[in-house]
């Protein structure tokens, strides 16, 4: 079983489901990772600070 990177828990996936794309949690700290590759495992942390243009939509109605 993988550990986070943050905080050492191990994460609580089935690394044979996994599949590159695939978004998993750490239940203890809440990082979220981006399954890269599956063999072996690589995981990168999702960056949260990236403005989705849905979210840059909804900011643009409440300033009217």
């Amino acid at each position: 079983m993988p550990n986070c990177p943050e905080c050492e828990t191990d994460l609580n996936v089935d690394v044979e489901e996994l599949d590159e794309g695939d978004v998993v949690a750490c239940e203890e700290c809440g990082t979220e990772y981006e399954v890269v590759g599956v063999d072996p495992l690589e995981l990168a942390k999702v960056e949260n600070d990236i403005i989705e243009e849905d979210d840059l939509f909804t900011a643009e109605e409440e300033e009217e």
